[in-house]
């Protein structure tokens, strides 16, 4: 089967895989649905090896 490619410039949710209009509307998504998880990533910092990109 092959699937469309729609909607591939929305973020979505890695957790859930629903796609959203803008990021704030996914950071809102995160903290309200998936709570738990963002509160055990809270304060967690980089990985070793991680990359930041400016």
């Amino acid at each position: 089967m092959v699937l469309p490619i729609v909607d591939q410039h929305k973020p979505k949710c890695f957790l859930c895989s629903g796609s959203f209009e803008n990021i704030e509307e996914l950071r809102k998504h995160q903290e309200r649905d998936h709570k738990d998880f963002a509160e055990f990533h809270k304060d967690r910092g980089p990985a070793p090896g991680d990359v930041a990109v400016f």
